[in-house]
């Protein structure tokens, strides 16, 4: 594992490797607007991918990297991202963009501009909680490349049968709220669900070719 600062119109960002020992791919994995690399799937993720000849980065946004408690507009998070994919693209291999809610987002946005292989989006933000006629599929719809999307079935940001038919697979995380997490009285544990997440990326990522 070893860390890398990239200086960006939007501030300094930091990218924390993972690397795989053959790797085919690199996942680029960004945060959401209230948390940072710690989440419970980004974790699971560098822990269990790197086997599977993906090497992970984990992205920390300008803003996270300040300090800050809240994220920037959508827009100051694009510039961020573009900024980094340089260094993400560095090894040269296929890049799928990724990240969970806002980082989801930031990836759907900016998929085809910076030539991504592919998108995964953890826990989609569809739209505020109780808001759906806000809904922000338009930015997955336009992600423009193969998108995997994993939702909990709880999600207050958009439950999985709430998105719309479009070309994009989507997992079901059972019970899983906006961070994967279950309540004790499902029939899942914490453990299980996080598995579906990294399970389902997996098989995911080995469809890609």
């Amino acid at each position: 594992m070893t860390t890398e600062t990239i200086g960006t119109d939007a501030g300094d960002a930091r990218i924390t490797w993972h690397p795989a020992k053959k790797p085919r791919l690199v996942l680029a994995v960004s945060h959401g607007a209230g948390g940072g690399i710690e989440a419970r799937d980004l974790k699971a993720l560098a822990a269990v991918l790197p086997a599977h000849g993906v090497t992970v980065a984990l992205v920390e946004q300008p803003w996270r990297v300040a300090g800050k408690k809240v994220a920037p507009a959508p827009r100051t998070l694009d510039v961020g991202w573009r900024g980094l994919w340089p260094a993400l693209a560095a090894p040269g291999l296929p890049v799928i963009s990724g990240g969970r809610s806002a980082g989801a987002r930031v990836a759907c946005r900016t998929a085809v501009e910076l030539g991504a292989h592919a998108v995964l989006a953890l826990s989609f933000p569809l739209h505020p909680p109780g808001r759906p006629e806000k809904s922000r599929a338009d930015e997955l719809l336009g992600a423009g490349v193969p998108t995997l999307v994993v939702q909990g079935g709880n999600d207050p940001f958009g439950k999985p049968e709430e998105f719309p038919d479009g070309d994009h697979e989507l997992i079901e995380v059972p019970y899983g709220d906006h961070g994967f997490a279950v309540p004790k009285r499902a029939p899942l544990d914490q453990a299980e669900a996080v598995a579906i997440v990294t399970d389902g990326v997996v098989k995911w990522v080995e469809s890609l070719g």
